[in-house]
């Protein structure tokens, strides 16, 4: 299976359990979909030198139309050297070509940025989801923010000035991060971090940072963090308008150093009501497992002695799929009868292994999930000669923090009839964004298309709904649990959706349904 985009430089990376917002479309031989549709820009940058010894920068892209007034106004500025941008597209559908010349900056810092810059704008202009770039000229946006650069001394403020930009497009999953945060964004591949072991995300409605999920035993779970709670300010810093992987960045650090952070109550009552609270958390070597499983025995109504596997899956990791197939294989050995799979407080991941968790439980050629580009074409991708590990009856949990790739891999289930969904409505992340490493080593994020479930549901800003709603309260009545890894024996013996689920596993067996 060839990627969408063959010729964008798709960099893989990790979910850092501090950052949940983006998730990367990758796909696998497994997958097929019936046809591309995206965009494809090649990037191409070159720097000449010409006999008058002005500095002349030759960036070529691919673009749709002529570059329209981008330089006009700005070629006034005195004794500077001019910048050349070819743009231009191997697509025969996409020929045409265009020179502009504009000032450079005589601080080579932030000429560099006003190369990514350029570079910035063009993957947005072939690529972004919405081909009215927020109902506003992109090209005349490229001419401005490169004004606003070009007195500029230095690149953390120019690097500002494209943000804002970004920020006009009207998506707060579209943005670019520097190469340090890139850098820190990127999570070596044993899942190992430093920080304080918070999953966060930016609620759509409100543009709040809330906490979706912690790290059981970090240092954020050990000082009481809640999921739901509100991030108000980190060392000082107030978060209105702060991005999830800026607010990451914040809280991440070496191992041995603190930081300190303002959190109110989003759980028990309003955040209005709810007071602020200041918490003083260490950072240190975070290690997580995206995998914990367990046996819960129960009695069915007629008295037969069942065993159900328990799998929860706390984030879409490069390890999920195989981590699940050996959870599976381990409780298949032990004779379970059914499956729970928790995704609740799940905030997503690589969608790639979500594609690859959900194969695990269906055959055939079963649509995984759909995808809409900007023009509105819509493409499935489909399982290829699909082998399910197990057939037995599945419940899924979902809740509020069930996001992104948690919502692909539900709505798979769901729709192709494998799973009944108990819990709440998920959070409704269905984006699609590219990561970009850029020439200056910082990176792109860019919204590209949008995610139906296979039953053509939409996903973005408007979640999944449960089949079955259960309760957030924690019973005190035991039920017996043979556990294994880092499940909790409390915590399950207390869950009433766990106990919803086993109500639904036996109706699926009365009913004889095993899918």
């Amino acid at each position: 299976m060839e990627p969408l985009c063959p010729n964008l430089d798709l960099k893989p990376f990790h979910l850092s359990p501090i950052s949940t917002n983006i998730s990367p479309l990758f796909y696998s031989h497994r997958y097929r979909s019936s046809n591309r549709r995206l965009s494809c820009l090649k990037r191409r940058v070159s720097l000449q030198r010409d006999d008058s010894s002005s500095k002349s920068e030759e960036l070529q892209f691919s673009g749709k139309e002529w570059l329209r007034s981008v330089g006009k106004g700005i070629f006034g500025f005195a004794a500077t050297s001019a910048a050349l941008f070819s743009v231009f597209c191997d697509s025969p559908a996409l020929s045409e070509s265009l020179t502009v010349a504009f000032p450079v900056s005589r601080a080579p810092e932030v000429n560099k940025v006003q190369r990514t810059l350029v570079e910035a704008w063009g993957l947005i202009r072939e690529t972004f989801v919405d081909p009215t770039f927020n109902h506003q000229d992109w090209d005349l946006k490229l001419q401005q923010t490169m004004v606003e650069i070009f007195p500029l001394n230095s690149a953390d403020a120019a690097y500002n000035k494209i943000s804002a930009m970004l920020s006009t497009l009207g998506d707060p999953f579209t943005r670019i991060i520097s190469p340090k945060e890139y850098q820190s964004f990127t999570i070596a591949s044993d899942g190992n971090l430093q920080g304080v072991g918070l999953f966060i995300s930016v609620e759509p409605n409100t543009g709040h940072l809330v906490v979706l999920s912690r790290v059981e035993g970090s240092p954020a779970a050990r000082a009481g963090i809640q999921d739901g709670d509100e991030l108000v300010e980190i060392n000082g810093e107030k978060l209105d308008g702060v991005d999830s992987e800026s607010a990451a960045q914040k809280l991440r650090g070496h191992a041995g150093t603190t930081v300190t952070v303002k959190v109110q109550s989003g759980t028990n009552f309003s955040r209005s009501e709810s007071p602020i609270r200041e918490v003083k958390l260490s950072r240190e070597n975070i290690k997580f497992s995206p995998i914990s499983s367990a046996i819960i025995t129960h009695k069915t109504p007629d008295g037969y002695l069942t065993k159900t596997g328990y799998v929860k899956l706390s984030e879409f990791s490069q390890t999920a799929a195989p981590d699940m197939e050996n959870a599976i294989r381990e409780l298949e050995s032990q004779g379970v009868n059914s499956y729970i799979l928790d995704l609740r407080n799940n905030p997503g991941g690589l969608v790639k292994a979500g594609l690859d968790v959900a194969q695990i439980w269906l055959d055939g050629d079963e649509t995984l999930v759909n995808t809409v580009d900007r023009e509105g074409n819509m493409q499935p991708i489909n399982i290829v000669d699909g082998h399910a590990m197990t057939h037995d009856p599945l419940v899924v949990l979902v809740n509020e923090g069930s996001a992104s790739a948690s919502e692909i891999l539900a709505g798979a289930l769901h729709d192709n009839g494998r799973a009944i969904l108990v819990g709440h409505k998920t959070f409704g992340k269905g984006r699609i964004q590219t990561v970009t490493e850029l020439h200056d080593g910082s990176a792109l994020f860019v919204t590209v298309a949008k995610y139906l479930s296979p039953a053509l549901h939409d996903i973005d800003k408007v979640g999944i709904a449960p089949d079955v709603q259960c309760t957030t309260e924690m019973l005190t009545s035991p039920k017996e649990s043979i556990l294994k890894n880092n499940s909790s024996a409390s915590s399950l013996e207390a869950d009433s959706c766990i106990l919803v689920a086993e109500h639904e596993l036996d109706v699926q067996e009365s009913k004889g349904t095993a899918s």
